[in-house]
């Protein structure tokens, strides 16, 4: 009796979080369409006037701020979409024990997408971070010479 009560409160928590986490990846993936964007200003004007103003404090505490965005996108992002995999899952199998396929495909869906998405933030976070870290090490190399 009072395995069942825990186990009733586990499951219902963690469906819970289910809206959370696909909330998450949501602002996940509009963290990483902006991120994104001020990569390609950054690209083709702030570098520029970075090394026309020559504060290498000032750059190296941006530089580092921005590199760490891109690392929670590139990490974050797909633990969310495993778990946004997960949970689904149960109610899913427990719908196919049942008898009900309608169950279990909305919760295949909900899993595949979410795992889309993470997999995609998390791409677009890792190329970013990647790409960054070389452009801000070439302003470095520049602002020593």
């Amino acid at each position: 009796m009072f395995n069942g009560v825990i186990i009733t409160i586990m499951h219902d928590f963690v469906l819970i979080l289910l809206y959370p986490i696909i909330l998450g990846l949501g602002l996940m993936l509009v963290l990483a369409v902006w991120e994104i964007g001020i990569a390609i200003g950054e690209r083709f004007w702030g570098l520029k006037e970075i090394l026309t103003a020559s504060d290498r404090m000032h750059f190296e505490k941006v530089a580092r701020w921005r590199t760490e965005r891109t690392d929670i996108l590139t990490r974050v992002s797909p633990m969310l979409g495993l778990m946004g995999t997960l949970i689904p899952l149960g109610p899913g199998l427990s719908g196919l024990g049942q008898g009900d396929l309608s169950i279990l495909t909305t919760a295949v869906t909900v899993a595949f997408d979410t795992t889309v998405l993470g997999l995609l933030t998390g791409i677009i976070g890792f190329v970013l971070g990647r790409v960054r870290r070389r452009w801000y090490e070439e302003v470095l190399s520049v602002m020593e010479e």
